[in-house]
């Protein structure tokens, strides 16, 4: 079962949670309204400290290559630590 958590009014389902990189009160921390306007958001650990990147959906008009989902494995693969823990939520949008 997907997690769901909602901080500062946004909603995010966490779809991947590898090595059980997910730590809520970390992104709760980390996460500005900088992320808001993303769709995606990948959580990557190293050297003890969590870093986020954002990513648009592939449908998304601002999305380019380095922040398109598309591409998410292959930026982790580029430029995340070897075999790191990592998660990756996608934004839940209010109807």
């Amino acid at each position: 079962m997907e997690k769901v958590v909602t901080i500062n009014n946004q909603t995010y389902k966490i779809i991947e949670n590898y090595k059980d990189g997910y730590n809520e009160e970390e992104l709760k921390s980390k996460l500005t309204d900088y992320f808001y306007d993303y769709d995606y958001i990948l959580g990557d650990w190293a050297y003890g400290k969590l870093r986020l990147k954002g990513f648009y959906d592939p449908k998304n008009k601002k999305a380019k290559d380095l922040n398109n989902y598309k591409y998410i494995q292959k930026y982790i693969k580029n430029y995340c630590a070897y075999e790191c823990k990592y998660f990756i939520a996608k934004r839940v949008y209010k109807n």
